[in-house]
């Protein structure tokens, strides 16, 4: 195992904690389950043709001349959702590298070359929530490409299959309430962004571990 991919494994699992304060928000509905689009959503088995959809180019190793971590913790009536690993890598490529990880999880990198692409320049590693961009340019992305390439739907009105009247949804920057376009929040290093739908959790995340 080389530096870079040793690197890659040692990444520490992050938690979900590193909060912020209480919630604080008026938000305090339950969101009735969807009757279609509810969670889980799994890495979908198209990372090529989605990376593509999302307006980025697929390569077939990593770039790290730009680097940046941004985190997303997605909680509906208050419980954690998991953002799944591999979203953004063909992980069936035999030049991508798998590793299980401490809590029985599996991470997915290690890539020095691919026959074909097989990486995007925004993906999951693991299933801690952290976005890495990794490109040849210093170009940051926004979470509505992470979205397409996960294939969950996100709009102003609606994450999933929940929409708003019916599912309070609220976002948050670092801790505080965004009310922009969440497409447009760009991933930047260090940025922490929360998706709340229905009843809030206890307390809203301003942070992630290591940031």
């Amino acid at each position: 195992m080389g530096p870079r991919l040793a690197a890659l494994f040692l990444f520490p699992v992050l938690a979900l904690a590193g909060c912020g304060g209480k919630s604080g928000s008026k938000q305090s509905s339950s969101a009735p389950r969807p009757a279609t689009g509810a969670p889980p959503w799994p890495a979908p088995p198209n990372p090529m043709e989605l990376t593509r959809k999302a307006g980025l180019v697929p390569e077939r190793a990593e770039f790290l001349q730009y680097h940046v971590h941004a985190h997303l913790d997605v909680f509906v009536n208050g419980k954690p959702i998991r953002v799944p690993a591999g979203i953004g890598i063909n992980i069936k490529d035999p030049g991508v590298t798998s590793a299980k990880l401490a809590d029985g999880s599996t991470s997915y990198g290690g890539i020095e070359l691919c026959r074909r692409v097989c990486i995007s320049p925004l993906h999951t590693h693991d299933d801690t929530g952290v976005l890495h961009t990794e490109t040849k340019t210093v170009q940051p992305n926004r979470l509505g490409q992470f979205f397409t390439e996960w294939a969950v739907r996100l709009t102003p009105e609606c994450v999933g299959g929940y929409c708003r009247p019916e599912a309070p949804i609220a976002i948050y920057v670092d801790g505080q309430a965004n009310d922009g376009d969440p497409r447009e929040i760009e991933l930047s290093d260090g940025k922490e962004i929360a998706i709340v739908i229905g009843a809030p959790p206890s307390s809203i995340p301003s942070t992630f571990p290591g940031y």
